[in-house]
């Protein structure tokens, strides 16, 4: 079989030096306008997918945990060790702390009740004198018998509410982080969110 031979200064030969001249010049080659569709594709996806994982894990509302919350009378009466949450829809730091006080209630919600009692109700009033409520988010942490054995106000490791409420279920004499104090909103604020009757000003 006869080789094909490429005589320089032949079509092809011209072809393949015209080729390599271009791959080495200095113009700046057009940017390729499918890697950039992938690029912006691969952006976008990132973003939606952070933005949904952040909805997921922050999109727990206080909304949310108080539907699921136990009734308080109830839960002073079925037997069962009570985290009571003071909060108000208002309070930053109660928003903050949702998931985290979610994620907690999803482990144990078989053997402790969770309570939520707006701090905007006046119906609450007692049991806020009775917890000393000062600052929200307050958690009141009680036995079985509804003693209180511990409180946390205001902002705190998602690890501290995870112990207490770990001890509680165990039946623990006493919650590690008993007293405790971080950032929290002042309950006193609760005066200027109640909603007053139009109706009762003549």
């Amino acid at each position: 079989m006869d080789e094909l031979l490429i005589e320089p200064g032949s079509a092809k030969d011209k072809t393949s030096q015209v080729t390599e001249t271009s791959s080495n010049t200095a113009f700046p080659e057009f940017p390729n306008k499918n890697i950039n569709k992938q690029i912006a594709v691969a952006s976008t996806l990132a973003a939606v997918g952070l933005f949904l994982s952040t909805r997921l894990d922050f999109g727990v509302s206080l909304k949310d945990l108080s539907a699921a919350a136990v009734p308080y009378e109830e839960a002073l009466s079925n037997g069962m060790p009570t985290v009571v949450e003071f909060y108000a829809d208002w309070c930053e730091v109660c928003r903050e702390l949702a998931p985290d006080v979610y994620k907690v209630e999803q482990q144990y919600k078989d053997r402790v009740n969770f309570v939520m009692l707006n701090v905007d109700n006046t119906k609450w009033e007692q049991e806020l004198d009775e917890f000393g409520v000062e600052g929200i988010p307050h958690f009141a942490f009680l036995d079985r018998e509804g003693n209180e054995e511990g409180n946390v106000v205001g902002r705190l490791p998602k690890k501290y509410l995870l112990e207490n409420v770990d001890a509680l279920a165990r039946g623990e004499a006493s919650v590690p982080h008993a007293r405790v104090v971080g950032q929290y909103s002042s309950a006193e604020s609760r005066k200027v969110h109640r909603v007053v009757d139009p109706r009762s000003h003549g």
